[in-house]
């Protein structure tokens, strides 16, 4: 059974908030095809017209879909970035969101995606997480979330939230593993050269 993975992007989203997901869920797919397998997702990118966006580092990428051309999806995942603000407003977006969602085994968010997800109400009643430099002002905002820090990602039922940029590729891999079994996420992962050993601490 083919699933379809739609990553949502938008003007200002942070690159490898999507990006990061999408090796993930990609690199999947050919571990599979390393092995003869089918690779079993198809992973797309849609925008809210169909047209390319520039990211908040000034990346320019196109979509594949429009909000109208999308087919149903079984995972759907909105990144963060600057561009997140004006989304918290945008009705096409949020009526998107709200229309989708119903259809997904899984919906997910990185970084201030999860503000989205929570002013289109998906986030009610829910534990997520953001961004650290976000959480206060998320905490603020009246969707009814209760907002975490200090977790690389939040699963509440079937809506996965992860902190910010890096974050979605450990939300994704362990997404992977629910999809696919954690023998072939450590699979994907390897495939990935994902051993992170960064040269610095994060600490200031």
């Amino acid at each position: 059974m083919t699933r379809n993975i739609g990553i949502l992007i938008f003007d200002g989203a942070e690159e490898l908030d999507f990006v990061g997901p999408w090796e993930v869920f990609t690199m999947s797919n050919e571990m599979f095809a390393l092995q003869g397998n089918e690779r079993p997702d198809e992973v797309f990118l849609i925008s809210p017209g169909g047209a390319p966006v520039t990211c908040a580092k000034g990346m320019r990428v196109e979509a594949d879909y429009s909000f109208k051309t999308a087919p149903i999806l079984d995972v759907l995942l909105i990144p963060g970035g600057n561009g997140t603000r004006a989304l918290e407003k945008d009705e096409a977006m949020l009526d998107y969101l709200r229309a989708a969602a119903p259809a997904c085994g899984w919906v997910t968010s990185v970084c201030t995606g999860s503000l989205v997800l929570a002013a289109a109400g998906l986030a009610k009643g829910k534990r997520i997480t953001t961004h650290w430099a976000f959480v206060e002002e998320l905490r603020k905002r009246p969707y009814g979330a209760e907002v975490l820090e200090n977790a690389r990602y939040v699963r509440d039922g079937n809506l996965v939230t992860a902190a910010g940029v890096s974050a979605g590729i450990d939300m994704a891999l362990w997404l992977t593993g629910q999809l696919h079994g954690s023998a072939h996420a450590r699979l994907t992962q390897r495939g990935m050269e994902y051993d992170p050993a960064p040269p610095y601490t994060a600490e200031v």
